[in-house]
């Protein structure tokens, strides 16, 4: 696999080549019509390729089914002429895993007409959604209601709740509320058979056997197509305030953090960004810095609830008597400087992305090992402190020699996060991207056992091959 240019071989050794696409494709229109399925080469485009311009592959068609019923029936038929199948929903991954292989035989499924959203159940505080619903859709449409998701992120606008739920997303209030595993609560799916699964009951104490909704969570559309989510949601606070914190390093920033974590009750979300990362968001969007001179890293605490600001917000920076700004009400001036970081960093071109967890005590450590080694290159760190989550940006990527490489890069980089016992995916999953470095943070008898249950859900390997799972 050439990781950089994310140009793939086939990856599935039960699904046959394609002998005759225009045979398959005739085969493939005449059983499920022109109106679900896409073979313009333009309009296949926009679903080859990621949103970073990392990842492309070519897919043979893209399969756009309006229910489970439809899904369940292409999956059928996916397996019984041995095409694979990519899962795709918004499209917004960093590691390739919804993106087909260059072979031009595997099938795109994409979710996003699966878009209903279902009545609010607003004595539970719960909510059913199709997989294809954008999380800022849901968001706007709970908007009037006392209650919200407990799961936020940038992408808000072009993310699906299926896709989220499919990488366990996490995002800004982690913290608070824990990722998408912790806040689907049931969840209706296609397995590799083309059975249906399906337990959206929604109820909180249900002990009759295996959590398929938690092991579907995660599992980057290899083991089945997820198309609805019973989604716990949590009360909406009716006041917020940020606050925007200069640090002296990441150590300092660290220690911010680990004050706030223990004293201030109702903390929502605790982001950190450094300074390279504050210039790149001036200079794109011509928003200026909060403060000047640009601190080493930047902490932003998110505090949410009801009544007035708690008195350990201002106490744990009260000794800070520069580099501090409090905005008050909706998360706008402040909350727009963070949530334009990835914008800012892509307007300098491709960047190499990687998202790791680091433990907390070890953050500091990590960066400056990262600086020591990659100090001639543009570099940009920022992520969630409160979880350890961060996201490594190589600003305009390698050029591709010697230790720039990008393959060189990765080696240098993972293997400092599981040099300090950290993860080498916090948040967006392996993907096809990090397939060869996931015995960094898994032991062989561990992936020995996701081969199995793979194995047991997809028996002849259709789904997503070559993601999460070496073949």
């Amino acid at each position: 696999m050439n990781k950089w240019h994310g140009s793939w071989t086939r990856s599935c050794p039960w699904c046959t080549e394609v002998s005759d696409p225009e045979s398959t494709l005739r085969t493939l229109v005449d059983t499920f019509g022109t109106e679900i399925i896409v073979v313009d080469e333009d309009l296949k485009s926009s679903y080859d390729i990621d949103w970073t311009r990392r990842y492309r592959g070519r897919s043979l068609a893209v399969l756009r089914p309006r229910d489970t019923a439809e899904i369940a029936a292409m999956v059928t038929w996916c397996r019984d002429h041995r095409v694979s199948l990519v899962a795709q929903g918004g499209n917004t991954g960093l590691v390739g895993g919804s993106i087909p292989d260059d072979s031009g035989h595997s099938l795109v499924m994409s979710t996003r007409s699966l878009d209903q959203i279902g009545e609010l159940d607003s004595v539970a505080g719960q909510i059913t959604v199709g997989a294809g619903v954008t999380l800022g859709r849901l968001e706007h449409h709970l908007a009037a209601t006392p209650w919200e998701f407990g799961v936020d992120l940038g992408a808000r606008d072009s993310a699906t709740l299926g896709g989220m739920a499919a990488t366990n997303a996490g995002g800004m209030r982690v913290l608070r509320h824990g990722t998408m595993r912790a806040n689907v609560i049931g969840v209706e799916a296609v397995l590799g058979t083309g059975e249906i699964v399906s337990h959206l009951t929604g109820l909180v104490k249900d002990n009759t056997g295996y959590d398929l909704a938690g092991l579907l969570c995660g599992s980057e559309g290899t083991l089945g197509i997820i198309t609805h989510l019973r989604l716990r949601l949590v009360p909406r606070p009716t006041d917020r305030a940020v606050v925007w914190v200069a640090c002296e390093g990441w150590d300092d920033a660290v220690h911010l953090a680990t004050r706030a974590r223990h004293s201030i009750e109702g903390l929502d979300a605790i982001e950190a960004i450094d300074r390279r990362s504050v210039e790149l968001v001036a200079a794109a969007t011509g928003v200026s810095p909060l403060v000047d001179p640009v601190p080493s890293v930047t902490v932003i605490l998110a505090w949410a609830g009801r009544g007035d600001v708690p008195d350990a917000l201002g106490a744990v920076v009260e000794d800070r008597r520069q580099g501090v700004a409090v905005e008050s009400g909706p998360m706008n001036a402040i909350w727009e400087r963070r949530e334009r970081v990835t914008e800012a960093i892509s307007a300098r071109g491709v960047p190499h992305k990687l998202d790791v967890t680091v433990p907390l005590g070890r953050i500091a450590e990590f960066v400056s090992r990262l600086e020591q080694e990659l100090g001639d290159l543009d570099l940009a760190v920022f992520g969630h402190l409160g979880d350890g989550n961060l996201h490594v940006n190589i600003v305009g990527g390698g050029d591709g020699q010697g230790r720039h490489d990008p393959d060189t890069l990765d080696a240098m980089v993972l293997g400092t996060v599981a040099e300090l016992s950290g993860s080498i995916s916090a948040e967006h999953g392996i993907g096809r991207h990090k397939v060869g470095w996931l015995h960094l943070s898994r032991t062989a008898a561990e992936l020995s056992a996701f081969a199995r249950l793979k194995a047991a859900f997809d028996p002849n390997g259709i789904l997503n091959p070559g993601v999460l799972i070496a073949r």
